[in-house]
Protein backbone atom coordinates (compact mmCIF):
# COMPACT_ATOMS: atom_id res chain seq x y z
CA UNK A 1 0.00 0.00 0.00
CA UNK A 2 0.99 3.11 -1.08
CA UNK A 3 2.00 5.83 1.98
CA UNK A 4 -0.55 8.34 2.63
CA UNK A 5 2.24 11.13 2.32
CA UNK A 6 5.37 10.91 1.32
CA UNK A 7 9.01 12.97 2.20
CA UNK A 8 11.37 13.82 0.12
CA UNK A 9 14.52 15.62 1.81
CA UNK A 10 16.05 17.84 -0.77
CA UNK A 11 19.36 19.03 0.74
CA UNK A 12 21.03 19.43 4.66
CA UNK A 13 22.79 22.62 5.01
CA UNK A 14 26.30 22.43 5.45
CA UNK A 15 27.22 23.83 9.15
CA UNK A 16 23.79 22.99 10.92
CA UNK A 17 21.27 19.93 10.69
CA UNK A 18 18.30 22.05 8.36
CA UNK A 19 16.77 20.09 6.23
CA UNK A 20 15.18 21.24 2.87
CA UNK A 21 12.17 19.29 1.26
CA UNK A 22 9.23 18.70 0.46
CA UNK A 23 6.02 17.08 1.36
CA UNK A 24 3.84 15.09 -0.92
CA UNK A 25 -0.07 15.32 0.41
CA UNK A 26 -3.51 13.99 -0.84
CA UNK A 27 -4.10 17.53 -0.90
CA UNK A 28 -0.92 19.14 -2.50
CA UNK A 29 2.67 18.93 -1.98
CA UNK A 30 4.29 21.57 0.24
CA UNK A 31 7.96 23.02 0.72
CA UNK A 32 9.39 22.68 4.19
CA UNK A 33 10.01 23.87 6.41
CA UNK A 34 7.00 25.09 6.94
CA UNK A 35 4.90 26.79 9.78
CA UNK A 36 0.99 25.87 9.85
CA UNK A 37 -1.56 28.76 11.16
CA UNK A 38 -3.77 27.21 13.57
CA UNK A 39 -7.51 26.74 12.88
CA UNK A 40 -8.60 25.97 16.00
CA UNK A 41 -12.34 25.89 15.13
CA UNK A 42 -11.86 25.26 11.54
CA UNK A 43 -10.97 28.59 10.93
CA UNK A 44 -7.84 30.58 11.65
CA UNK A 45 -9.45 33.48 13.43
CA UNK A 46 -10.68 36.53 11.46
CA UNK A 47 -9.14 35.14 8.27
CA UNK A 48 -10.75 33.34 5.32
CA UNK A 49 -9.05 30.36 3.37
CA UNK A 50 -8.81 32.91 0.30
CA UNK A 51 -6.86 35.17 2.16
CA UNK A 52 -4.83 32.08 3.61
CA UNK A 53 -4.09 30.99 0.27
CA UNK A 54 -3.18 34.31 -1.11
CA UNK A 55 -0.79 34.72 2.22
CA UNK A 56 0.59 31.49 0.68
CA UNK A 57 -0.14 28.74 3.73
CA UNK A 58 0.15 25.14 2.31
CA UNK A 59 -1.36 23.48 5.74
CA UNK A 60 -3.19 24.37 8.62
CA UNK A 61 -4.05 23.04 11.63
CA UNK A 62 -7.49 22.27 13.43
CA UNK A 63 -8.21 20.83 16.99
CA UNK A 64 -9.58 17.26 17.44
CA UNK A 65 -10.85 18.41 20.69
CA UNK A 66 -12.67 21.58 19.95
CA UNK A 67 -14.14 20.28 16.98
CA UNK A 68 -15.26 16.72 18.52
CA UNK A 69 -16.90 18.87 21.01
CA UNK A 70 -18.43 21.35 18.71
CA UNK A 71 -20.13 20.70 15.85
CA UNK A 72 -19.32 17.17 16.73
CA UNK A 73 -16.92 14.58 14.55
CA UNK A 74 -20.25 13.30 13.26
CA UNK A 75 -21.31 16.37 11.60
CA UNK A 76 -18.19 17.30 9.60
CA UNK A 77 -18.04 13.63 8.38
CA UNK A 78 -21.77 14.31 7.12
CA UNK A 79 -20.27 17.71 5.25
CA UNK A 80 -17.64 15.56 3.80
CA UNK A 81 -14.80 16.21 6.32
CA UNK A 82 -13.06 19.11 7.36
CA UNK A 83 -11.54 20.16 3.72
CA UNK A 84 -15.20 20.39 2.60
CA UNK A 85 -16.64 21.65 5.70
CA UNK A 86 -14.57 24.93 6.22
CA UNK A 87 -13.56 25.34 2.11
CA UNK A 88 -9.76 24.85 2.32
CA UNK A 89 -8.45 23.20 -0.11
CA UNK A 90 -4.91 22.71 0.56
CA UNK A 91 -3.03 20.63 3.37
CA UNK A 92 -4.89 20.10 6.69
CA UNK A 93 -3.17 18.28 10.01
CA UNK A 94 -5.46 17.35 13.28
CA UNK A 95 -3.86 17.01 16.83
CA UNK A 96 -5.31 14.45 18.88
CA UNK A 97 -6.81 16.26 21.78
CA UNK A 98 -4.65 15.08 23.96
CA UNK A 99 -3.02 18.35 25.04
CA UNK A 100 -6.35 19.78 25.84
CA UNK A 101 -7.23 17.26 27.75
CA UNK A 102 -4.47 17.10 30.16
CA UNK A 103 -4.14 21.11 30.62
CA UNK A 104 -8.16 20.13 32.07
CA UNK A 105 -5.79 19.05 35.55
CA UNK A 106 -8.39 19.24 37.61
CA UNK A 107 -11.05 17.99 35.77
CA UNK A 108 -9.36 14.70 34.22
CA UNK A 109 -8.60 10.98 35.79
CA UNK A 110 -6.11 9.48 33.70
CA UNK A 111 -5.89 5.63 33.33
CA UNK A 112 -4.79 2.70 31.20
CA UNK A 113 -7.34 2.69 29.02
CA UNK A 114 -7.47 6.56 28.47
CA UNK A 115 -8.69 9.56 29.87
CA UNK A 116 -12.04 10.63 31.99
CA UNK A 117 -12.70 14.49 32.11
CA UNK A 118 -15.41 17.13 31.90
CA UNK A 119 -16.35 19.32 28.94
CA UNK A 120 -15.05 22.51 30.11
CA UNK A 121 -18.42 23.92 28.47
CA UNK A 122 -21.31 21.88 29.73
CA UNK A 123 -20.00 19.92 32.49
CA UNK A 124 -20.95 16.98 30.73
CA UNK A 125 -18.34 13.90 31.62
CA UNK A 126 -16.80 12.65 28.70
CA UNK A 127 -14.01 9.91 27.91
CA UNK A 128 -11.12 9.89 25.17
CA UNK A 129 -9.18 7.01 24.42
CA UNK A 130 -6.88 6.52 21.63
CA UNK A 131 -8.93 4.69 19.58
CA UNK A 132 -11.79 7.15 20.20
CA UNK A 133 -9.35 10.28 19.47
CA UNK A 134 -8.42 7.88 16.33
CA UNK A 135 -12.11 7.64 15.25
CA UNK A 136 -12.86 11.37 15.64
CA UNK A 137 -9.67 11.81 13.22
CA UNK A 138 -10.63 9.61 10.74
CA UNK A 139 -14.08 11.26 10.71
CA UNK A 140 -12.48 14.39 10.67
CA UNK A 141 -10.68 13.84 7.27
CA UNK A 142 -7.53 15.44 7.69
CA UNK A 143 -4.22 14.19 5.52
CA UNK A 144 -2.04 14.35 8.42
CA UNK A 145 -3.53 13.16 12.07
CA UNK A 146 -1.69 12.89 16.02
CA UNK A 147 -1.41 9.82 18.05
CA UNK A 148 -2.86 10.47 21.65
CA UNK A 149 -0.59 10.66 23.95
CA UNK A 150 -0.09 11.85 27.32
CA UNK A 151 1.72 15.13 27.60
CA UNK A 152 3.42 15.30 31.05
CA UNK A 153 4.75 19.11 32.38
CA UNK A 154 8.07 19.45 31.44
CA UNK A 155 9.55 19.54 35.80
CA UNK A 156 7.87 16.52 36.59
CA UNK A 157 9.80 13.53 38.54
CA UNK A 158 11.88 11.33 36.10
CA UNK A 159 9.51 8.24 37.85
CA UNK A 160 6.22 10.32 36.65
CA UNK A 161 8.08 10.89 33.23
CA UNK A 162 9.18 7.12 32.63
CA UNK A 163 5.80 5.81 32.69
CA UNK A 164 4.18 8.18 31.18
CA UNK A 165 6.58 7.92 27.99
CA UNK A 166 5.50 4.29 28.65
CA UNK A 167 1.61 4.79 28.42
CA UNK A 168 2.61 7.11 25.08
CA UNK A 169 4.28 4.32 23.78
CA UNK A 170 1.23 1.23 24.17
CA UNK A 171 -1.32 4.39 23.24
CA UNK A 172 0.67 4.97 20.03
CA UNK A 173 0.31 1.62 19.00
CA UNK A 174 -3.08 0.74 20.08
CA UNK A 175 -3.88 4.30 17.76
CA UNK A 176 -2.04 2.77 15.21
CA UNK A 177 -4.29 -0.59 14.89
CA UNK A 178 -7.35 1.99 14.87
CA UNK A 179 -6.26 3.72 12.14
CA UNK A 180 -8.83 2.95 9.50
CA UNK A 181 -7.63 5.26 6.41
CA UNK A 182 -3.46 4.67 6.42
CA UNK A 183 -3.88 4.86 2.50
CA UNK A 184 -4.73 8.53 2.24
CA UNK A 185 -4.45 9.98 6.25
CA UNK A 186 -0.82 9.98 7.92
CA UNK A 187 -0.73 8.92 11.24
CA UNK A 188 2.51 10.67 13.53
CA UNK A 189 3.47 9.47 16.54
CA UNK A 190 4.45 11.80 19.23
CA UNK A 191 7.91 11.93 20.81
CA UNK A 192 7.32 12.67 24.60
CA UNK A 193 9.69 12.19 27.79
CA UNK A 194 10.30 16.09 28.83
CA UNK A 195 13.38 17.11 29.31
CA UNK A 196 15.30 13.42 29.99
CA UNK A 197 17.66 12.12 27.34
CA UNK A 198 17.43 8.65 28.39
CA UNK A 199 13.41 8.50 27.88
CA UNK A 200 12.93 10.79 24.92
CA UNK A 201 15.80 7.99 23.68
CA UNK A 202 13.18 5.34 24.83
CA UNK A 203 10.45 7.15 23.60
CA UNK A 204 12.00 7.29 19.72
CA UNK A 205 12.95 3.84 19.79
CA UNK A 206 9.52 2.57 20.57
CA UNK A 207 7.44 5.10 18.15
CA UNK A 208 10.52 4.49 14.94
CA UNK A 209 9.96 0.41 15.82
CA UNK A 210 6.20 1.13 14.77
CA UNK A 211 7.27 2.64 11.52
CA UNK A 212 4.77 5.35 11.72
CA UNK A 213 5.28 7.96 8.75
CA UNK A 214 6.38 11.02 10.28
CA UNK A 215 7.32 12.04 14.13
CA UNK A 216 6.43 14.91 16.25
CA UNK A 217 8.21 16.25 19.21
CA UNK A 218 6.06 17.17 22.04
CA UNK A 219 5.88 18.15 25.64
CA UNK A 220 7.41 21.41 24.66
CA UNK A 221 7.02 25.18 25.03
CA UNK A 222 5.28 23.92 28.06
CA UNK A 223 7.10 26.56 30.35
CA UNK A 224 10.57 25.56 30.04
CA UNK A 225 13.39 27.90 28.91
CA UNK A 226 14.56 28.29 25.46
CA UNK A 227 17.71 26.80 25.88
CA UNK A 228 16.11 23.82 27.33
CA UNK A 229 13.84 23.22 24.49
CA UNK A 230 17.12 23.87 22.09
CA UNK A 231 18.69 21.57 24.75
CA UNK A 232 16.11 18.69 24.22
CA UNK A 233 15.94 19.47 20.32
CA UNK A 234 19.75 19.00 19.73
CA UNK A 235 19.54 15.42 21.27
CA UNK A 236 15.98 14.07 19.67
CA UNK A 237 15.82 15.26 16.68
CA UNK A 238 19.01 12.73 15.30
CA UNK A 239 16.74 10.06 17.23
CA UNK A 240 14.31 10.43 14.08
CA UNK A 241 14.45 8.68 10.52
CA UNK A 242 16.13 11.17 7.94
CA UNK A 243 13.39 9.78 5.33
CA UNK A 244 10.24 10.85 7.76
CA UNK A 245 8.86 14.57 8.57
CA UNK A 246 9.97 15.81 11.96
CA UNK A 247 7.37 18.34 13.69
CA UNK A 248 7.38 20.59 16.32
CA UNK A 249 4.60 20.51 18.28
CA UNK A 250 3.12 24.30 19.52
CA UNK A 251 5.97 26.54 18.88
CA UNK A 252 5.72 29.75 16.36
CA UNK A 253 7.96 32.94 17.83
CA UNK A 254 10.72 33.70 14.87
CA UNK A 255 13.40 32.41 17.46
CA UNK A 256 12.14 29.23 18.23
CA UNK A 257 11.22 28.58 14.32
CA UNK A 258 14.62 29.57 13.12
CA UNK A 259 16.48 27.00 15.77
CA UNK A 260 14.21 24.30 15.62
CA UNK A 261 15.00 24.45 12.06
CA UNK A 262 18.71 24.42 12.71
CA UNK A 263 18.07 20.89 14.41
CA UNK A 264 16.64 19.61 11.78
CA UNK A 265 13.03 20.28 12.31
CA UNK A 266 10.59 20.38 8.93
CA UNK A 267 7.16 21.31 10.46
CA UNK A 268 5.64 24.20 13.37
CA UNK A 269 2.64 25.01 14.44
CA UNK A 270 1.32 27.73 16.72
CA UNK A 271 -1.72 30.09 17.79
CA UNK A 272 1.05 33.10 18.63
CA UNK A 273 0.81 35.12 15.40
CA UNK A 274 -3.29 35.32 15.77
CA UNK A 275 -3.19 36.00 19.36
CA UNK A 276 -0.97 38.87 19.48
CA UNK A 277 -2.73 40.23 16.27
CA UNK A 278 -6.19 40.22 18.37
CA UNK A 279 -4.50 42.82 20.90
CA UNK A 280 -2.68 45.01 18.19
CA UNK A 281 0.82 43.47 18.05
CA UNK A 282 2.82 42.95 15.33
CA UNK A 283 5.95 40.96 14.01
CA UNK A 284 8.00 43.13 11.89
CA UNK A 285 11.32 42.57 10.42
CA UNK A 286 12.60 45.15 13.18
CA UNK A 287 10.78 43.10 16.05
CA UNK A 288 7.56 43.75 17.87
CA UNK A 289 5.56 46.44 17.06
CA UNK A 290 2.14 47.64 19.35
CA UNK A 291 0.31 49.07 16.97
CA UNK A 292 -2.73 50.40 19.55
CA UNK A 293 0.78 52.66 20.78
CA UNK A 294 -0.05 56.48 20.97
CA UNK A 295 3.09 56.93 19.59
CA UNK A 296 1.35 55.10 16.44
CA UNK A 297 -1.71 57.88 16.15
CA UNK A 298 0.14 59.75 13.10
CA UNK A 299 2.33 57.19 11.51
CA UNK A 300 1.04 57.23 8.15
CA UNK A 301 3.82 54.11 7.46
CA UNK A 302 3.06 50.52 6.55
CA UNK A 303 3.43 48.38 9.60
CA UNK A 304 6.60 46.70 8.49
CA UNK A 305 8.34 48.80 5.66
CA UNK A 306 10.00 45.30 4.41
CA UNK A 307 6.77 43.44 4.06
CA UNK A 308 4.53 42.72 0.77
CA UNK A 309 1.34 41.46 2.96
CA UNK A 310 -2.10 42.90 1.51
CA UNK A 311 -2.22 45.16 4.92
CA UNK A 312 1.23 46.73 4.24
CA UNK A 313 0.26 47.26 0.86
CA UNK A 314 -2.55 49.43 1.35
CA UNK A 315 -3.22 50.60 5.05
CA UNK A 316 -0.71 52.52 7.78
CA UNK A 317 0.11 52.22 11.32
CA UNK A 318 -2.29 54.80 11.74
CA UNK A 319 -5.43 53.23 10.00
CA UNK A 320 -4.88 50.24 11.81
CA UNK A 321 -4.16 51.63 15.50
CA UNK A 322 -7.72 53.43 14.89
CA UNK A 323 -9.43 50.01 14.24
CA UNK A 324 -7.87 48.57 17.47
CA UNK A 325 -8.50 50.94 19.53
CA UNK A 326 -12.05 50.78 18.23
CA UNK A 327 -12.29 47.37 18.60
CA UNK A 328 -13.27 47.30 15.14
CA UNK A 329 -12.90 43.76 13.62
CA UNK A 330 -11.34 44.86 10.32
CA UNK A 331 -8.11 45.64 12.59
CA UNK A 332 -7.89 41.97 14.01
CA UNK A 333 -8.05 40.73 10.44
CA UNK A 334 -5.43 42.86 8.76
CA UNK A 335 -3.22 42.23 12.13
CA UNK A 336 -3.68 38.18 11.81
CA UNK A 337 -3.19 38.55 8.28
CA UNK A 338 0.29 40.40 8.49
CA UNK A 339 1.33 37.82 11.54
CA UNK A 340 0.20 34.96 9.21
CA UNK A 341 2.65 35.94 6.34
CA UNK A 342 5.36 36.98 8.28
CA UNK A 343 6.02 33.50 9.20
CA UNK A 344 5.03 32.29 6.21
CA UNK A 345 7.56 33.87 4.35
CA UNK A 346 10.43 33.85 7.10
CA UNK A 347 10.24 30.43 6.42
CA UNK A 348 10.55 31.33 2.54
CA UNK A 349 13.41 33.19 3.24
CA UNK A 350 14.75 29.87 5.64
CA UNK A 351 14.80 27.87 2.48
CA UNK A 352 16.85 30.33 0.66
CA UNK A 353 19.57 30.35 3.38
CA UNK A 354 19.43 26.48 3.20
CA UNK A 355 19.97 26.46 -0.20
CA UNK A 356 23.01 29.07 -0.25
CA UNK A 357 24.62 27.30 3.27
CA UNK A 358 24.44 30.58 5.51
CA UNK A 359 21.66 29.79 7.78
CA UNK A 360 24.07 30.81 10.63
CA UNK A 361 24.76 34.20 9.21
CA UNK A 362 20.84 34.96 8.29
CA UNK A 363 19.81 34.07 12.12
CA UNK A 364 22.77 36.42 13.44
CA UNK A 365 21.26 39.39 11.29
CA UNK A 366 17.84 38.14 11.75
CA UNK A 367 18.23 37.83 15.36
CA UNK A 368 20.35 41.75 15.34
CA UNK A 369 17.93 43.16 13.47
CA UNK A 370 14.45 42.13 15.59
CA UNK A 371 15.79 42.76 18.99
CA UNK A 372 16.67 39.71 20.41
CA UNK A 373 19.52 39.73 23.13
CA UNK A 374 22.76 40.34 21.19
CA UNK A 375 24.34 36.80 22.43
CA UNK A 376 21.20 34.82 21.32
CA UNK A 377 22.07 36.34 17.65
CA UNK A 378 25.50 35.13 18.51
CA UNK A 379 25.53 32.11 20.26
CA UNK A 380 23.36 29.13 18.21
Amino acid sequence: MEPAIKYHLIKTEKHTGARLGEIETPHGTFPTPIFMPVGTQATVKSMSPEELEDIGADIILSNTYHLWVRPGEDIIKEAGGLHKFMNWKKGILTDSGGFQVFSLANLRDISEEGVHFRNEISGAKMFLSPEKAIQIENDLGPDIMMSFDECPPFFESYEYVKHSVERTSRWAERGLKAHQNPDWQALFGIVQGAGFKALREQSAKDLVSMDFPGYSIGGLSVGESKDEMNRVLSFTTPMLPENKPRYLMGVGSPDALIDGVMRGIDMFDCVLPTRIARNGTCMTSHGRLVVKNAKYARDFTPLDDNCQCYTCRNYTRAYVRHLIKTNESFGIRLTSIHNIYFLVHLMKQVHQAIIEDNLLEFRENFFEEYGYNKEDAKNF
